[in-house]
C-alpha cells in the first residue's frame, strides 16, 4: 500500500541538495554537446585551404560555405526552443545532435561549393537546436547556488572543441584529406547521441509542468538524493512554482514577449547581440588586424589564440561571482571591463608582451560575458518557456555574429588603423552593459513595488 508523504517542489528540492554524481554526468554530457559545436566551428576554418587547393576556387567563393552554418545556427535555435518546451528537452537535444552528425558526414561527400553550402546549412540547423537545450537542461538540474558556474563550465567545452578541432585537423588532413575532419565531426555526435539517449534524463521541472507520471519524476530525483520521500511505494505530489506563472494559457513564445517578460526579453536580446558582435568581429579579424600592424603571420596567429583561451578562465571565474552577487550586475560589469580593455588597446600598446596580456584579458571579459548570458536567460524565464527564451536569445544573437563579421570587413575596407577599430568596439560593450543594468534596475523596482503591496 502506498504511503502519502506529502509534496515536493522540484526546484527547491534540487536547490537544497548537493551537486550529486548524477548531475556531474549531466554536466559532462552537455559539455560534450558544446565541445562538438566548437569542433565543428574550428573544422570548417581548417579545411578551407585544402578546399581552395583541391577545387581550384578563390577565397571569396568560400564565403557562402562559411556563413551557411551560422545562418542555420540562428534558424535552428529559433525553431528548437518552442519544440523543446512542447515535447521535452532531452528528445530535441538528442535529435539535434544526431542531425548535425549526419549532415557533417554528408558534408564530407560534397564535391562542389553549392553542395557543401547546403550541407553546412543543415549542419548548422542541428547545432543551433542543440545549444539552447543543453543550456536549459543543465540550468534546470543545477542548484541555484552553482547554476551560473555550472552553465559556464559547460560552455568551456566550446573552447576545448575549438582546440581539439585544430589538433585533429593538423594530423588528419595530411594523412587522410580534408574529408576526414568532417567525418570525425560527424561520427562523434552520432556516438554522443547514443550516450544522451541512455544516460541523459528529461528535465524534472519540465515533467512536472507537463504532468508526466510521478514515478518517472521520482526515479530521476532518486539519482540526485536518497530522500526517504522518494522511496519506492511512497506517494508524493510534485509541484513547480512555474505551474502558477501568469500566462500559463499562452504559447512558450507568447510568454517571453508577454507584458511581464517583454522588457527583459528585449534587454537580453540587445546585450547578447552586442556581445556576439564584438566576439565574432575579433575572432574573424584579429589575425588581419595584427598583420596590418606589422606582426609576422606566426606572431599574429599566436597572439590571436590568446583571445579564446582567456574565455576558459573567465567562464569559471564569472560563473562563480554570479553565484555570490546579483548576476545581471556582475555580467554588466564584465561588459564594462571589456570596454575598458578595448579602449586601452585602442590607445596603442607598443610592447608586444603587454599587448598579448591585454588580448588575453579582453578575451576573458568578452567571452565570459557572452557565455554567461545563457545562464541569465535560463534564470529569467519560467520552465514552460525557458527553452524558447534561451533559444530565441541565442538565435537573435546570431544576427550580431553576422553583423560583427560584416562590420569587420567594412572597417578593414575603410582602412581604419588598429587602434581605431578597438576603440570603436567599446560602443557595443557599453550598450550591452547598459541593457543589463536597465534590466537589473527594473527588477529591483518590481521587487520594491511588490514589498509595498504586501
Amino acid at each position: 500500500m502506498e504511503k502519502n508523504v506529502g509534496t515536493i517542489e522540484v526546484q527547491s528540492f534540487i536547490d537544497g541538495e548537493r551537486f550529486s554524481p548524477y548531475q556531474w554526468v549531466i554536466l559532462i554530457l552537455c559539455f560534450l554537446v558544446v565541445a562538438a559545436d566548437g569542433f565543428d566551428t574550428a573544422a570548417i576554418g581548417f579545411i578551407a585551404p585544402s578546399l581552395i587547393g583541391d577545387w581550384g576556387i578563390t577565397r571569396a567563393a568560400l564565403g557562402p560555405v562559411m556563413s551557411a552554418a551560422l545562418v542555420g545556427l540562428g534558424i535552428g535555435a529559433l525553431v528548437a526552443g518552442p519544440a523543446a518546451d512542447r515535447i521535452g528537452r532531452k528528445a530535441v537535444l538528442a535529435l539535434s545532435v544526431f542531425f548535425f552528425g549526419v549532415w557533417s558526414l554528408a558534408s564530407a561527400q560534397a564535391s562542389s561549393v553549392e553542395t557543401l553550402t547546403a550541407w553546412r546549412f543543415l549542419t548548422g540547423l542541428g547545432l543551433g537546436a542543440a545549444m539552447p537545450n543543453a543550456v536549459t537542461l543543465m540550468s534546470e538540474y543545477a542548484p541555484a547556488r552553482v547554476r551560473a558556474i555550472a552553465v559556464n563550465a559547460m560552455f568551456c567545452g566550446f573552447s576545448v572543441g575549438l582546440s581539439l578541432g585544430g589538433l585533429c585537423a593538423a594530423w588528419l588532413i595530411p594523412h587522410f584529406g580534408w574529408q576526414s575532419v568532417l567525418v570525425a565531426g560527424g561520427l562523434g555526435p552520432i556516438v554522443l547521441t547514443v550516450l544522451l539517449l541512455v544516460l541523459l534524463p528529461e528535465s524534472a521541472q519540465f515533467m512536472v509542468v507537463r504532468q508526466r507520471p510521478t514515478r518517472k519524476i521520482a526515479r530521476v530525483l532518486r539519482r540526485i538524493s536518497n530522500d526517504p520521500r522518494l522511496a519506492e511505494g511512497a506517494r508524493v505530489t510534485f509541484t513547480s512554482a512555474d505551474t502558477r506563472t501568469a500566462g500559463a494559457d499562452k504559447s512558450s513564445l507568447g510568454i517571453i514577449v508577454s507584458r511581464p517578460y517583454r522588457f527583459g526579453t528585449s534587454m537580453l536580446w540587445l546585450a547578447y547581440f552586442m556581445g556576439l558582435m564584438i566576439f565574432y568581429l575579433l575572432t574573424n579579424w584579429l589575425p588581419t588586424l595584427f598583420k596590418d600592424a606589422g606582426f609576422s603571420a606566426e606572431r599574429a596567429a599566436l597572439t590571436t589564440s590568446l583571445f579564446p583561451l582567456g574565455g576558459i578562465l573567465g567562464n569559471l571565474c564569472l560563473g562563480w561571482v554570479m553565484g555570490k552577487a546579483n548576476p545581471r550586475r556582475v555580467n554588466a560589469c564584465a561588459y564594462v571591463l571589456a570596454a575598458a580593455m578595448v579602449l586601452t588597446i585602442g590607445r596603442g600598446i607598443a610592447d608586444q608582451f603587454w599587448l598579448a596580456v591585454l588580448i588575453f584579458l579582453t578575451g576573458t571579459a568578452v567571452t565570459s560575458a557572452v557565455t554567461s548570458m545563457s545562464a541569465l536567460a535560463a534564470s529569467f524565464y519560467p520552465t514552460r518557456s525557458r527553452a524558447t527564451g534561451v533559444a530565441w536569445m541565442l538565435g537573435i544573437g546570431r544576427m550580431g555574429a553576422v553583423a560583427g563579421a560584416m562590420t569587420g570587413g567594412v572597417l578593414m575596407s575603410m582602412g581604419l588603423q588598429f587602434g581605431a577599430v578597438f576603440t570603436l568596439l567599446a560602443i557595443p560593450a557599453i550598450i550591452a552593459a547598459f541593457a543589463l543594468g536597465a534590466l537589473s534596475r527594473r527588477d529591483r523596482a518590481s521587487e520594491t513595488t511588490q514589498r509595498l503591496m504586501t
